[in-house]
């Protein structure tokens, strides 16, 4: 089980996620990116620091 505190990231963020693969955990981010950061795309840079607070 993979998981991620988006506040590793982005500093105040409470949101956290869990999915058995990386690829379930950035489609989760992805997401919430979109809704509640107004982010339409997450720049690569911003997979890269997710994939290395992966706990």
């Amino acid at each position: 089980m993979k998981k991620f505190a988006c506040g590793a990231v982005v500093p105040g963020c409470t949101a956290t996620f869990a999915a058995e693969t990386e690829q379930g955990i950035l489609e989760q981010v992805a997401r919430h990116a979109r809704e509640d950061h107004d982010l339409p795309e997450v720049p690569e840079e911003l997979v890269r620091q997710v994939l290395a607070n992966l706990q």
